[in-house]
């Protein structure tokens, strides 16, 4: 049975790692750094998952693809799980109304997943976020904004379990992450100064499940001259008000009985 959970594991980490880097296709290599496994391990768990259509190769390249079964599977659980399309209205307003780039992610677990993006007409664009982007709790302003509004016991566990500073440096160490946290719960949303990418601000208010809790969230992200005060606290107004829009009409729909995983 543990064998079979770990396969099953391994296959849900290569898939997630495809997801975040299949823009042009993927080399084994790189999944394999990406999920951090031998190469042979990762080409036989892609192989496998491209005889059961989960995974597509180009010959020529060589190069891996999600593969065709996932879009069936995504259509049929679409029914229940798909709050994007909810939430795609708010999303393109966010982005009309403040000529930024405007997001909606999801909570899987102890990570937050990009589901949506809309540009607005300012010409600079944030690149930090893209759809399938995942990053873990406290990172960027949507992970932040969630990991803020967890209660107080789970979000000391989490602290004294993951160690972001080797993949995303000092300022994600537990006292300065405890910090924008305590800051976060002041201001009702999350301000990410340039952490990520130095000049790209971002900032996030969370959207609530039928039981109160932090599923998903709003961001707006630009270049650090659009995020000055007082605009960025009018910004997080906006943010705020449109997430307790966004957190009613959730929980009006049958998809908000589907709590993350």
């Amino acid at each position: 049975m543990s064998e079979a959970v770990g396969m099953v594991g391994r296959a849900a980490g290569v898939l997630r790692a495809l997801a975040e880097l299949d823009t042009d296709g993927a080399r084994t290599a790189d999944v394999a750094r990406a999920v951090d496994l031998p190469r042979p391990t990762v080409h036989r768990v892609l192989t496998a998952l491209l005889d059961e259509g989960l995974v597509d190769r180009v010959q020529e390249t060589g190069r891996w693809h999600l593969g065709p079964e996932l879009f069936v599977l995504g259509a049929a659980a679409a029914r229940r799980y798909d709050v994007a399309q909810v939430a795609h209205p708010t999303v393109r307003r966010l982005a009309e109304v403040t000529g930024e780039s405007a997001f909606f992610s999801v909570r899987r677990g102890e990570d937050t997943v990009c589901l949506l993006r809309e540009d607005g007409d300012f010409p600079i664009r944030s690149h930090v976020l893209t759809e399938g982007s995942r990053f873990p709790l406290g990172v960027v302003s949507a992970g932040l904004a969630l990991l803020a509004h967890l209660p107080d016991r789970e979000v000391e566990d989490y602290l004294a379990r993951v160690d972001l500073v080797p993949s995303y440096g000092r300022p994600h160490a537990t006292e300065p992450l405890r910090q924008r946290i305590a800051t976060t719960r002041t201001d009702g949303y999350a301000t990410n100064p340039g952490l990520n990418v130095e000049g790209s601000w971002g900032l996030a208010a969370a959207v609530f499940d039928r039981a109160g809790r932090p599923s998903w969230a709003l961001t707006l992200t630009g270049i650090e001259s659009r995020f000055a005060q007082p605009r960025r606290a009018e910004l997080g107004a906006l943010l705020l008000r449109e997430a307790h829009a966004l957190t009613g009409r959730l929980s009006a729909g049958p998809s908000a009985a589907a709590p993350p995983r």
